[in-house]
């Protein structure tokens, strides 16, 4: 029970530790307007990683989100150049998003093919399409609706970024989900013991499925965001973003074998994904080594995570 629980804790006391160690290296990290912004900038992560803590759940991994997050943002800025209510708009990416999944997932369960390969070529293919599809140039998302929907990535609410509250309604409805649903039940049973699962009547197929779906509708979610902050869909963002979604839910304590983990754990995660690269630009650390520090970070959950699991 107590190896349990503090095996739960680990990510809140390295978040802690991180912070304070920051805070005494530079004294700006713990100014109101630094703490605001590293929390808009989390969010696109917290809400990508949230897609892929149901995915890493059932045991599997999902390498097309960056592209999705691309792909959603080119497909919702020719949206909105053809005057399209803004909410009809945004439905039908986020539908799109989920499509993906669909397909993606479809190709695991009916096809028989390893997570892995799957959900790479569904990045390439993505990616691809994005890049055919605007030449390679950014589009404007300064059109149509323009005002309301820059709302959603550059408004404020008392004072605090609109993404920040989106941010906090996806983590709320996964968590809602994963604790108190049937659906959050069977993913947890498919993780744990796909066999047993099988055996006990789930639909094992339908739920991977399903799984792939939530993670590509959030990962859209994410790439309307974004569009709507940068009032621009860069066919070429959320390169690399699929890493630092898996890095947040392996920091946040999620097993990668699947059937372990929690939504709680994945905010701790992205929020330390966020302070690190927070704190290496404050400190004026290339991003180079970011990439570094991030990687080094991945192996020692990966370690810690194997050796709660011996």
């Amino acid at each position: 029970m107590n190896s349990s629980f503090f095996s739960r804790l680990r990510p809140v006391i390295g978040l802690v530790i991180l912070a304070v160690a920051i805070s005494l290296l530079s004294p700006r990290f713990l100014t109101t307007g630094n703490i605001i912004n590293v929390l808009r900038q989390t969010s696109i992560n917290a809400v990508i990683a949230t897609g892929m803590t149901f995915v890493i759940l059932t045991g599997g991994i999902d390498l097309s989100v960056g592209s999705i997050l691309a792909y959603a943002g080119v497909i919702m800025a020719a949206l909105l150049a053809t005057q399209l209510p803004l909410l009809a708009s945004i439905a039908l990416v986020l539908l799109l998003g989920a499509a993906i999944g669909v397909l993606t997932g479809l190709v695991i369960t009916k096809g028989k093919v390893q997570p892995f390969i799957a959900t790479f070529v569904s990045m390439t293919v993505v990616r691809g399409a994005t890049l055919v599809f605007t030449d390679g140039k950014p589009m404007s998302a300064d059109v149509g609706p323009a005002e309301a929907f820059a709302f959603l990535g550059q408004g404020y609410g008392f004072g605090i970024p609109v993404p920040i509250f989106l941010m906090a309604a996806v983590l709320a409805l996964a968590y809602y989900v994963l604790r108190h649903t049937r659906f959050g039940r069977y993913i947890y049973a498919l993780g744990g013991n796909e066999d047993a699962a099988r055996l006990s009547g789930l639909r094992t197929g339908l739920i991977k499925t399903a799984v792939y779906a939530v993670s590509g509708l959030l990962a859209a979610l994410a790439g309307i965001i974004l569009t709507s902050r940068l009032s621009s869909a860069q066919p070429t963002a959320g390169v690399g973003y699929e890493l630092d979604a898996i890095a947040a839910v392996v920091v946040g304590g999620t097993s990668l074998s699947g059937g372990s983990g929690r939504i709680l754990g994945t905010l701790v995660g992205a929020l330390i994904i966020g302070i690190l690269n927070n704190a290496l630009n404050l400190m004026n650390v290339s991003s180079y080594y970011q990439m570094i520090a991030k990687g080094v970070i991945i192996l020692i959950a990966v370690l810690l995570d194997r050796k709660a699991d011996a």
